[in-house]
């Protein structure tokens, strides 16, 4: 049985991050609001890089999250990995420590400034590389998913609450998978086609996706980085991946390993698949494989 560091109690330690998940949404709901008017675009994106924007809502979330926890836990010992404070550098942080924060303040940028809602707050809580509890915020939808590493619940702003939805005991052709809306490429595009999914959803942020899986919108979804390009990070994956394991679902590499974290480049690449079910996730992966196999559709 894992233990927080001493002195923490879980159910305190939910409750101080419920309070700082939704003043991040109110953060998020506002600049969202003003990106509605081209007159504030320039003041609130923060750098000109199309494929990896950073806005203001981003560093404001960020600063939030960071502070928050650190006042309200001085003594505790864990660390705290973000992305945006890994574009400042990577050495802010101890990554041998056991217990570590991963955070992403803003998943699916582009959405945000785009303004179709698919944006998230990822947060999760790893010991010794995996993540422990986890938190995905999506303030478009007044939803807040938690895990606390053994169940998985989501939230309104009011305090009301529901279970996770998971449609499982589907064969492969009968899934509906749900895709990256502004980062696929054509190899996986190929590969979908080849799968003939029943049904195809596309939708930004790695945490919407996820919950669309844990609430019964859709079955799986595939993530496939292209050698020598960039790949999802840490912070993309480790609060959907707590979300969807304690609700019952799996999220693994193609050979059905589960996902590693705290490497030095921070980095997912290869084939990621989540799936709405652990128990037919590994056959999933072995279904995939060979089809990938066959078209010679990817480097395996």
């Amino acid at each position: 049985m894992i233990k927080l560091p001493s002195g923490i109690n879980i159910n305190n330690l939910i409750d101080d991050i419920r309070i700082f998940s939704w003043q991040a949404a109110d953060i998020l709901i506002y600049y969202s609001k003003l990106l509605e008017n081209s007159d504030d675009k320039g003041s609130i994106l923060k750098n000109n890089n199309e494929e990896d924007p950073v806005t203001l809502a981003d560093l404001k979330v960020n600063e939030l999250i960071i502070k928050g926890i650190n006042e309200k836990y001085k003594n505790a010992n864990w660390d705290i990995l973000s992305e945006e404070n890994v574009k400042i550098s990577s050495k802010i942080f101890d990554i041998k420590t056991d217990w570590i924060w991963v955070l992403d303040p803003l998943d699916g940028t582009k959405d945000f400034i785009q303004g179709t809602g698919n944006y998230a707050m990822h947060l999760a809580l790893n010991f010794k590389q995996k993540p422990y509890i986890g938190f995905v915020l999506i303030p478009d939808k007044n939803q807040l998913w938690i895990s606390d590493g053994k169940k998985t619940w989501c939230e309104k702003r009011d305090g009301s609450k529901y279970e996770p939805i998971l449609l499982r005991n589907r064969n492969l052709h009968e899934m509906t998978l749900v895709t990256s809306k502004n980062h696929g490429n054509e190899i996986l595009k190929n590969l979908i086609q080849k799968i003939n999914f029943c049904k195809v959803q596309k939708m930004g942020s790695i945490g919407c996706k996820i919950a669309s899986i844990v609430n019964g919108e859709s079955d799986i979804y595939i993530c496939l980085s292209l050698p020598g390009k960039s790949s999802p990070k840490d912070w993309d994956f480790a609060g959907p991946d707590s979300i969807l394991k304690a609700a019952g679902g799996a999220i693994t590499n193609l050979d059905n390993q589960e996902l590693s974290y705290g490497k030095g480049s921070f980095e997912q690449g290869g084939i990621i698949v989540a799936t709405n079910d652990k128990k037919t996730h590994g056959s999933i992966c072995i279904e995939i494989k060979e089809i990938i196999q066959k078209h010679r559709i990817y480097p395996l």
